[in-house]
């Protein structure tokens, strides 16, 4: 059923990095704002912005990313065109979002969330498991690089990004014997052919907000509010809303591996944690259920027990 359009006075402009997933993920939006105000396609503009992320000049492809910066990475150009005025929204993977938002943006709008688990890609291999003693798996996630040496300290990890096609023409040249993509990525992109195995919770819990989708707006644009609460998943709200509040506890940004995971039954929200030293060394998790309303609350926490139990030092580089 269709909803009154708020009549905003020009074309929508939608900002998005230029990646083929955040494109798909900007059509996704615009494609549901459509839907809910039977719109033309015409009444949207998509309009893409180079972040620090994407400078292939600083990026390169065997450079940690933690050495080009952290918080707003791939965000920082888009939230300013959103402050200036240049875009009307501000489409992103919620994984890359700080858990704070500059002053005059607000960030309330979630989509139905996809699958969050971490995909196992391997031209040979089907599991962590099956992979040879002293083998070499290339990922640039820090979290994936302290799970998997805290699982398998036998191997070899090597810095390892671009698209979906570099990472298996990488595969298939030897650099590594297996990498690590998300299910949510893979899925939205259709891309059916990637040889990938879904890697259970149990072993590999996934990035904080991992597989949503966020729509951030200005706070004093009232008839853009208006539109995106047309088309705001209010159980990924609930989810991401515990999921958040935890990482915003540990202050956790690029550098610290952390990972959550928040599922719904009813009205039971279920909390999962952990947090690892930077080698993998060392891993503490935690599983706490309760009201959905409680979800932050929960967050927090589990954060608070979880920093008890590491102590000083924690995740100090290693």
């Amino acid at each position: 059923m269709t909803q009154d359009f708020p009549t905003p006075a020009k074309t929508l402009k939608i900002g998005t990095r230029g990646s083929p997933l955040a494109l798909a993920q900007a059509h996704e939006t615009r494609a549901r704002l459509m839907a809910a105000f039977d719109l033309p396609e015409a009444a949207f503009e998509v309009v893409v912005i180079k972040t620090t992320g994407d400078d292939a000049a600083l990026i390169a492809a065997d450079r940690p990313l933690k050495e080009i910066g952290n918080k707003g990475l791939f965000t920082k150009e888009i939230e300013d065109a959103l402050l200036s005025g240049a875009i009307d929204i501000a489409v992103h993977s919620m994984k890359d979002m700080p858990v704070e938002q500059p002053d005059g943006l607000v960030l309330d709008c979630y989509l139905p969330r996809e699958d969050p688990a971490d995909a196992f890609v391997s031209l040979k291999y089907r599991s962590i498991d099956d992979l040879p003693e002293g083998a070499t798996v290339g990922t640039s996630s820090l979290r994936r690089k302290a799970q998997l040496l805290n699982r398998r300290p036998d191997l070899q990890v090597v810095e390892f990004r671009g698209n979906v096609q570099t990472r298996l023409r990488k595969l298939a040249d030897g650099v590594a014997e297996a990498t690590f993509l998300a299910m949510a990525g893979l899925n939205r992109l259709a891309m059916a052919e990637v040889p990938r195995v879904p890697v259970a919770a149990e072993d590999m819990l996934s990035a904080v907000a991992q597989g949503a989708i966020g729509i951030e707006r200005r706070a004093d644009d009232a008839t853009t509010a208006k539109l995106l609460a047309a088309i705001h998943d209010v159980p990924t709200g609930e989810r991401l809303a515990a999921e958040r509040a935890f990482l915003a506890a540990l202050d956790g940004s690029c550098e610290t591996p952390i990972a959550a995971l928040a599922e719904l039954d009813g009205t039971t929200l279920r909390l999962r944690g952990e947090i690892l030293r930077t080698d993998g060394s060392e891993a503490l998790a935690d599983d706490v259920s309760g009201p959905v309303a409680d979800g932050p609350e929960m967050g927090r926490a589990m954060a608070a027990r979880l920093l008890a139990r590491a102590g000083d030092g924690f995740f100090d580089w290693k």
